[in-house]
């Protein structure tokens, strides 16, 4: 059951939030609002991040799927951090 769990939380909670946050702060049409959401999304990069260890560790996903995923998440990660810096 807590793979079941963890894969219920990650797809739509963490990973949907990332787009989201990106979404709602480019809509209030302003750097300040912008950027704060992006560093939202950031975190939820971060709740990813964690939550690969997790499904790691209890066997969900294997080292391969789990270093590439991991991969995937810290590149996501680092655009969002120059998009954040660029808006500085």
């Amino acid at each position: 059951m807590p793979s079941l769990a963890l894969a219920t939380l990650a797809r739509p909670c963490a990973s949907v939030s990332i787009m989201s946050n990106i979404a709602e702060g480019f809509e209030y049409g302003n750097k300040n609002d912008f950027r704060r959401y992006l560093r939202f999304a950031k975190g939820s990069a971060g709740e990813v991040r964690s939550l690969l260890y997790i499904g790691k560790d209890i066997g969900y996903i294997t080292e391969i799927e789990f270093n590439n995923f991991y991969g995937k998440i810290v590149e996501v990660s680092k655009l969002l951090s120059g998009l954040i810096k660029s808006l500085i």
